[in-house]
């Protein structure tokens, strides 16, 4: 049986190993972390193609039953007047540990083994194959390796020394879930507003819960100790101060969230020349990173593992499969990571670019309406048919 090597077990290293096993390879998973990531982050957006690539192997319904429907997104200006709305059919948002616990634990049913505390240093390619070297002095041989290892991928800096480095966007990311607030809003609607100094969005997710984040602009690049530095009282503070001045429940939604998750950086990756070299590949963030605003990450990792795993069933050879594979995958991949880039843009726009926003944002929902939402089929309606043969 064909064996793959699968580094990093974040949401895209599951699910590569379930796709690649539906294709006949086997795929223990290697995670430099000595535990998994239960109880860690706070929550994302699955987007309907997310979706319908987890469904094309069968895992659609794992996530059916986590987090909660948000099919809307309502845009707000600093004054809290609505600027528009725009539809996600399909989209829900969801705990990232839910959803990491749901892979994780479909993964292990399937029979993928996940080995953990195993960073991997270096690997180097054997006849007709690759061998993975790790921080322990433990080597695996594959016959294939596939790097899903996230935005700081060593798989990356294997294949390519020279490969790109992340590219900070100027905002922080933060983030929670507020209890014992009711609020007006409709359950399920992302209401967004472009505040005077943070971007801040809240979903009301039950009669009295709500789940939000925030990003904070930060012109520098912070050091990892300078994050740490900043403890949960201070955390508060800064939000509370950046969000005084804008209308709404910022202030009230901060105070009913006990734990808010503070301060993580925001980083995408320009396009990464080398995808793959021998029989190393890479595949999600390790190859691709959007910015958390395109709401595509978890997606595109998903498709991404879905569709290595049918070129490597249908084609003659892993180059073969991997050639295929970055033909079917680049364009998209890059276009997301690009409009990722301007929507960040537009949360930590000026005085010129927010009346650019605040006056072109209606005028595009407008069109988005009377073209029933097509300028945006390319992305949400993207679909992987796993029993069409890929033709390469």
């Amino acid at each position: 049986m064909t064996k793959a090597v699968v580094v990093g077990a974040g949401l895209a290293g599951p699910v590569a190993a379930m796709a690649l096993r539906r294709a006949g390879i086997d795929a223990p998973v290697h995670e430099a972390y000595p535990r998994d990531a239960v109880g860690v982050g706070a929550f994302l957006t699955l987007a309907a193609n997310g979706l319908d690539a987890l469904r094309a192997i069968g895992l659609d319904g794992l996530v059916a039953g986590l987090g909660h429907p948000t099919p809307r997104m309502v845009m707000r200006d600093h004054r809290g007047r609505r600027l528009a709305e725009f539809g996600a059919p399909g989209s829900r948002t969801v705990g990232r540990s839910d959803l990491y616990q749901a892979l994780r634990d479909e993964a292990v049913r399937q029979g993928v083994e996940f080995v953990h505390g195993a960073r991997l240093t270096d690997a180097v390619p054997t006849d007709g194959g690759v061998t993975a070297l790790f921080a322990d002095g433990r080597t695996v041989h594959g016959d294939l390796l596939v790097g899903a290892d996230g935005l700081r991928s060593r798989v990356r800096t294997v294949i390519d020394p020279a490969a790109p480095t992340p590219r900070y966007v100027p905002l922080l990311n933060a983030g929670g879930f507020a209890h014992g607030l009711r609020l007006p809003d409709p359950p399920g609607a992302m209401q967004m507003m472009f505040g005077r100094r943070c971007f801040f969005c809240w979903i009301v997710v039950g009669p009295d819960e709500v789940w939000w984040f925030a990003n904070p602009p930060q012109p520098v690049e912070p050091s990892r100790e300078h994050l740490a530095a900043i403890d949960p009282d201070e955390a508060r503070a800064r939000l509370h101060a950046l969000l005084a001045d804008d209308p709404g429940p910022a202030a009230a939604i901060l105070d009913h969230t006990a734990r808010i998750e503070y301060g993580w950086p925001t980083y995408d990756l320009p396009s990464v020349p080398r995808w793959h070299r021998d029989r190393m590949i890479v595949i999600g963030d390790a190859a691709h990173t959007a910015a958390p605003s395109s709401g595509q990450g978890a997606a595109m990792a998903f498709e991404d593992a879905v569709q290595l795993a049918r070129c490597l069933r249908d084609l003659p050879d892993v180059p073969a499969a991997f050639g295929e594979y970055e033909r079917l995958r680049r364009g998209r991949v890059e276009r997301v990571v690009a409009q990722g880039r301007r929507t960040s843009s537009t949360k930590v726009a000026g005085p010129v670019g927010r009346t650019i926003r605040n006056l072109g944002m209606p005028l595009a929902a407008r069109y988005l309406a009377r073209n029933d939402g097509a300028a945006q089929a390319w992305l949400f309606d993207h679909h992987i048919d796993w029993a069409q043969r890929v033709a390469g």
